[in-house]
């Protein structure tokens, strides 16, 4: 049986979902409660003077956390997709023979910077940036958190942009 502030978490759950739901959580009002709760049950607090508004600015800062998150990722995903420059060009276009072969060493390259990283890191990128699987899912599916996911993403963009710096100047 829950005590203290896990009590009171319980107490007030369906408060705190709705109170992140009106805050623009939306689909993610749940894994932010689930957060919240392994934080709880993981950390040995101290009595708390009034653990109902803590319990809400936690709520709000998880949710913060993840809009930033979120928001850097975006912005991360974009500033590499901008710089992949022809990587990225429509394949429906006329590539000339010269051309095509130097898109597919380039691809080769890719494809062995990401197995020199690791199977882990090759897979989530294939996984999330090819085949567009969301990273909650990779993480599930790996038994990973969602941190190691996107550290294994980031390792993943700067090996990519390393790799395009070294071919923009050859």
């Amino acid at each position: 049986m829950a005590t203290g502030l896990s009590a009171i978490f319980m107490a007030n759950r369906a408060a705190l979902l709705r109170f992140l739901r009106a805050r623009g959580a939306g689909e993610d009002a749940e894994d932010l409660l689930q957060d919240m709760w392994m934080k709880l049950e993981a950390k040995d607090l101290g009595p708390v003077s009034d653990p109902l508004p803590y319990l809400y600015r936690m709520a709000n800062n998880l949710m913060l956390d993840r809009y930033r998150s979120a928001t850097r990722r975006e912005r991360r995903e974009q500033d590499w997709a901008e710089g992949a420059g022809g990587v990225m060009a429509d394949p429906t276009e006329d590539i000339a023979v010269d051309d095509r072969m130097v898109l597919n060493e380039q691809l080769d390259q890719a494809r062995a910077v990401l197995r020199d990283l690791g199977p882990r890191v090759e897979m989530v990128f294939r996984r999330f940036r090819i085949e567009g699987v969301g990273q909650r899912l990779i993480a599930d599916e790996l038994g990973v958190s969602l941190t190691t996911v996107e550290k294994d993403l980031q390792k993943a963009y700067r090996a990519m942009l390393t790799l395009k710096q070294t071919l923009d100047t050859e």
